[in-house]
């Protein structure tokens, strides 16, 4: 093994080099998608978040999405954002910054491939180093994502450098030196702006410090403080900044995407749900299987477990412990995207900046497996470099399927949503106001207000959509009725939105059948229709006697208002249903299907009768306090929405309705009147 690699040791040669192939990945992916899209593309929506808020953030916004419309905690990123702000002051727009995305891109791209190089140096020597260095810069997923527009590599290039840079200072036991602290903290309130995941590099830094610390006792430098200062804070930059201006500290794509605000998990399915992604991840996603065939062999998890087994008996050999303890934490950093609900989406995207560990990992096994070889016969020296770049060339061969793939998804983005906020910019008046489940190219290229309905960059709205939508239609009720302001246009999935009830005129649409990124093939444009809002509020059978109270079900806020009980409810149950009163009245209301039995509280003690508006195919039984009071009559019925009507015992508060054979049924709204 070669000599480790001095501190400030030339590095512009080395990148230069590592720039090579990474240049030449670059030519091959923007061609084609040249070749395939007509122009400048981009192959996920989300990359036009980051030049939305880039766009804003230049224009003085701090992280405001759509104009007017306050602080948006939906930036999962706020370097990545940041570092397109220059271009454009310079007056680079539009389209045009997707070669700025690219440019950059290949710089992460490379900037991968070296550090990659210097830390498998460190560990393995020269001859590893360039192994591992190989696998990244032949690995499709590093290609796919360098030109994509998204901070991938960028996270994965800070989070390797953090790594390389602790690895170095801790054995040279130079940080005692102020520029050595100086990097290590930098890093360290780095690496959380560029993802959050990036506390990983802050708790490198800290393990770094305190190491340091352990060694040196009271010769420790004060400084060494602000380095560990730096790393406590870095963490927190983003959540204190959305708590200031939200007064939350979680992120809105937190919201949507994370396991641990899905509303209808409790904690043991919260675990249950995290621990089945982590099988998954090492059992499919890293064995090359369906989600991930495009990028890895298969198979391709085995030489990494066999790394982690060899690491420390390399280590030992080589003398560098904490390296390979740096090592085993990035690699088990893999494991964090599975609290994520949306760990399959864009390309499996969550998992690839931990890439690196895992080629380190494998150059590890075939090392030892070399070198235990290499005792035994003389000429095994060459199988550790075989392996490694045998595993290499395994990983090029998926460059073409990878790289077509790229150019066929960049395609499909142009000619769906980038296409729509084109026609938007020149079909709808200025102040629009465009609904949408894509909020990036739409809003970027349209350059018209949108109104995120997934709640991604619309504060407040994130919420609802994971309630379902039910609930994001008995929000925008409410919303209504505060005379909050509400989309004048809906560009959506349909089937996404699942709330016929608000669309309007049909506008246009684009559909994309060649492809395999898209929320769907079609997305439509249409005007925002709110008569129906509010509609089915009252009863449509006559009642009779003083409204006491309420039970709006999909409605959460009402939900809880009455301890509405979820039991075993589910996103997809909660839904908007139509129905057409008398052959002309139209009435829309939200409630959740597939329930075995409502339970919820009154809040009144006087003499009540109910009225319920439900689907159901059977009678339904009525208990109060735990007394059967009897089943509910049939008083109207419209489509397939019937109401029906009980008389409640003098007292009763906490009320349970059920049918009265094992069966389930959906709920809508409950209304209680006082006889």
């Amino acid at each position: 093994m070669s000599a480790p690699p001095r501190l400030g040791e030339p590095w512009v040669r080395p990148f230069l080099l590592a720039l090579v192939p990474s240049t030449l990945l670059a030519v091959v992916c923007t061609s084609r998608i040249f070749s395939r899209a007509g122009g400048p593309a981009l192959p996920l929506d989300d990359a036009f978040i980051h030049l939305q808020y880039a766009a804003r953030l230049a224009e003085g916004s701090w992280f405001e999405y759509s104009p007017g419309g306050g602080y948006s905690s939906g930036a999962t990123s706020f370097a990545w954002p940041l570092a397109f702000v220059p271009f454009f002051w310079l007056g680079v727009k539009g389209l045009a910054l997707v070669p700025v995305a690219w440019a950059l891109g290949t710089l992460a791209h490379a900037g991968v491939v070296y550090e990659t190089w210097r830390f498998g140096r460190g560990l393995l020597g020269g001859p590893g180093g360039l192994a591992a260095a190989s696998m990244c810069a032949a690995f499709g997923a590093f290609a796919w994502f360098a030109w994509s527009g998204m901070e991938t590599l960028a996270f994965a290039w800070i989070l390797l450098r953090t790594a390389r840079v602790a690895a170095e200072h801790a054995e040279r036991r130079s940080l005692t030196s102020l520029g050595a602290q100086g990097q290590l903290a930098l890093l360290a309130l780095a690496a959380p702006l560029v993802r959050p995941e990036g506390a990983l590099a802050s708790l490198l830094v800290l393990l770094t410090i305190g190491r340091d610390a352990l060694r040196l006792g009271r010769r420790t430098p004060r400084r060494t403080a602000w380095v560990a200062l730096a790393a406590l804070v870095g963490p927190t930059l983003v959540p204190l900044s959305h708590l200031v201006a939200t007064g939350h500290a979680a992120s809105s794509t937190a919201m949507v995407k994370h396991l641990a605000f899905d509303p209808y998990l409790d904690r043991a399915g919260f675990v249950a749900a995290t621990l089945s992604h982590v099988r998954d991840i090492l059992t499919e996603h890293l064995m090359g299987g369906p989600y991930t065939a495009e990028f890895l062999p298969e198979g391709f998890a085995w030489p990494v477990a066999c790394g982690l087994v060899a690491l420390p008996l390399v280590a030992r050999r080589h003398r560098v412990g904490f390296r390979a303890l740096v090592l085993v934490l990035l690699a088990l950093g893999t494991l964090g995207p599975a609290t994520y609900a949306t760990l399959l989406w864009n390309r499996v995207r969550y998992l690839w900046p931990f890439a690196p560990a895992w080629f380190l990992l494998a150059a590890t096994a075939f090392e030892e497996l070399g070198d235990r070889l290499q005792k035994r016969v003389a000429m095994a020296g060459i199988v550790a470099p075989a392996l490694s770049f045998g595993l290499a060339a395994m990983l090029a061969m998926k460059l073409d399927w990878a790289t077509a793939d790229l150019a066929t998804s960049a395609r499909a983005i142009a000619l769906q949503q980038v296409w729509l906020g084109e026609w938007a910019a020149k079909n709808l008046p200025p102040d629009a106001l465009i609904g949408v489940n894509d909020t990036g190219a739409i809003a970027y290229v349209s350059g018209r207000r949108t109104f995120d309905v997934v709640g991604l960059t619309t504060e407040g709205e994130a919420r609802y959509w994971a309630w379902g939508a039910g609930a994001r239609f008995e929000h925008w009720e409410r919303r209504k009725q505060l005379g909050a302001e509400l989309p004048t246009h809906l560009f959506v999935y349909r089937q996404w939105m699942a709330m016929p009830a608000v669309e309007g005129d049909f506008l246009t649409e684009a559909t994309v059948v060649d492809q395999s990124i898209l929320g769907g093939r079609t997305m439509t444009a249409t005007t925002m229709d709110s008569s129906l809002l509010g509609s089915g509020e009252a009863p449509f059978s006559r009642a009779g006697g003083t409204l006491v109270g309420r039970l709006d079900v999909g409605d959460v806020d009402s939900e809880a208002e009455r301890r509405f009980v979820l039991d075993d409810a589910r996103q997809p149950h909660s839904v908007v249903r139509l129905a057409v009163i008398d052959g002309a009245r139209e009435v829309a209301d939200g409630g959740r299907l597939e329930r075995a039995e409502d339970r919820f509280s009154l809040g009144a003690r006087r003499p009540l009768r109910l009225v319920m508006r439900v689907m159901s195919d059977g009678p339904l039984e009525v208990w109060a306090d735990g007394k059967r009071v009897g089943e509910a009559e049939l008083v109207a019925s419209a489509d397939s929405l019937d109401e029906r009507a009980i008389e409640l015992p003098v007292g009763a508060d906490e009320l349970v309705v059920r049918p009265v054979e094992p069966r389930r049924f959906a709920s809508f709204h409950y209304w209680w009147f006082e006889r």
